[in-house]
């Protein structure tokens, strides 16, 4: 956890330092900043220390929600094509989920630690609306994706969105293979998607910016 979180939050202060601020980079350092934060409140849960589990547990969803709407927005603004009724229900469901998260006493009431990934105990039914929540946005920025690789784009930008692409494709199917093989590790389904992440974080900050981001 400490790993992925050095290594997250190292490819963020990298983007800063790299290329100037615009909203490609300001995206990508949200979501490296967003899954460092989960990985870090995952160490705050297990290891007991910094305060409060269940409110690292809080920080910690709320962390994991904003990354789906926010991937999705960034791969709208690599192809430059604005698509604002496609990125607009995901941030009003996004921001639903982090009130909730934040604010209702027993949205999140306990969490298990079991070695590779946590499972956080949320409030009952909540769990496969939140599911098809984040799994309905990751298979929304696929399949966009996809959509836009079929359609003329300049070289630059086709090589941007192929590795976005790339990036979820490496991290959604070890993840989802996981939860197939084995149906009681959907309830750590964040906690294993954010592990799996950091595939993503990767190839956004080799692949994606090299050829979307501007330089300094």
């Amino acid at each position: 956890m400490i790993a992925t979180f050095v290594i997250e939050i190292c490819l963020a202060a990298y983007t800063l330092w790299r290329y100037k601020m615009t909203p490609v980079t300001r995206l990508a350092v949200t979501l490296f900043t967003a899954l460092a934060i989960f990985q870090l409140a995952e160490f705050m849960v297990c290891r007991g220390v910094g305060g409060d589990p269940l409110a690292w547990s809080r920080i910690g969803y709320v962390a994991t929600t904003v990354l789906p709407p926010v991937g999705l927005h960034l791969l709208t603004v690599v192809t430059k094509v604005k698509r604002r009724w496609l990125i607009w229900p995901g941030y009003i469901a996004g921001v639903a989920f982090v009130a909730f998260f934040s604010l209702i006493g027993r949205s999140i009431d306990g969490h298990a630690c079991l070695g590779n990934y946590v499972i956080f105990q949320v409030a009952p039914g909540s769990g496969w609306l939140y599911g098809l929540y984040y799994y309905g946005l990751l298979m929304a920025t696929l399949l966009t994706g996809w959509y836009y690789l079929h359609k003329p784009l300049a070289k630059k930008i086709r090589r941007a969105v192929a590795g976005l692409m790339l990036g979820y494709t490496i991290f959604i199917i070890p993840a989802t293979s996981v939860n197939l093989v084995d149906a009681a590790t959907i309830a750590g389904m964040p906690s294993i998607m954010c592990g799996f992440a950091v595939l993503l974080a990767l190839t956004l900050a080799f692949l994606v910016l090299p050829a979307a981001a501007e330089k300094k």
